[in-house]
């Protein structure tokens, strides 16, 4: 597919996700709640925020009705979070709704990186999305990850990707310099983005909630995932183009993210 092609279909998506307003229920962490309704909600789409044992199945049918999908985010993880995203993530699976999985901190803490193997083993998702790091860690016991920060390249990441991949069924992303998108055969790559995003907590997190957006209108799951990395990379430079700092940066990828249009994708996209 060329660069034009490629553009109008990205743009198809957001204008997709601009009409329907797809439920995305994340179960996600305290960090990044506020960053990632907001970033949904200028991108088009409804985010809803749910943890409650006593709710997320039911919420999971919400989404599942209205064509959205689930996201699962383990950044602030505790014993009783688990299971209620081993349950969501079941009705989710049961109901046919898309399942976007990020470990955080996968590799930092043997927590961490057992409960992501657990639930991704038990309950396969539709997209895994993490940094080097944290994909190599779920693939090689012997990678470590500095926190939630990664310690490795996504180029470094790609061979484990693509094993993760095939071995859960799955799409993977790699979040880096250059995002590596596989279903363990086809291999993509988008290099926009802006080092100053890296400045801003939770965009990691931000991409894998918009990733569920576009997971809803899209059910080519690559071919989504590859739009949702396009195009928070795409605001991202926008908004670091008048952006004093990270602060001014966040305000102006909510805005880049509203009113980004189709020039923009076609001007921009790498």
């Amino acid at each position: 597919m060329n660069k034009d092609a490629a553009a109008e279909s990205i743009y198809g998506d957001v204008e997709s996700i601009r009409e329907l307003g797809p439920l995305v229920h994340n179960i996600t962490n305290y960090v990044v709640m506020n960053t990632t309704a907001n970033a949904l909600l200028a991108l088009g789409a409804s985010p809803v925020m749910a943890h409650a044992v006593e709710e997320v199945e039911e919420m999971v049918g919400l989404a599942g009705a209205a064509g959205g999908a689930l996201v699962i985010n383990i950044g602030t993880l505790s014993s009783e979070w688990i299971e209620c995203m081993r349950m969501a993530m079941s009705e989710a699976r049961s109901l046919s709704v898309p399942v976007i999985f990020d470990p955080v901190g996968a590799g930092a803490t043997r927590f961490r990186t057992e409960t992501s193997k657990s639930l991704i083993a038990e309950i396969p998702p539709t997209v895994i999305r993490g940094n080097g790091s944290e994909i190599m860690a779920l693939v090689d016991g012997s990678v470590k990850t500095m926190g939630v920060d990664s310690s490795r390249t996504s180029d470094s990441a790609e061979g484990c990707a693509r094993a993760l991949a095939e071995s859960v069924n799955c799409v993977v992303s790699v979040s880096g310099a250059v995002d590596i998108i596989t279903d363990g055969k086809t291999v993509l790559r988008v290099e926009n983005g802006d080092p100053l995003m890296a400045k801003v907590t939770g965009l990691g997190c931000t991409a894998t909630a918009v990733i569920g957006a576009f997971a809803s209108v899209n059910r080519n799951f690559v071919a989504a995932t590859y739009h949702a990395m396009a195009v928070l990379g795409i605001c991202g430079e926008i908004a670091a183009g008048s952006s004093q700092g990270p602060g001014s940066l966040q305000m102006k990828l909510y805005d880049a993210l509203y009113n980004l249009n189709d020039e923009e994708i076609e001007a921009h996209l790498k």
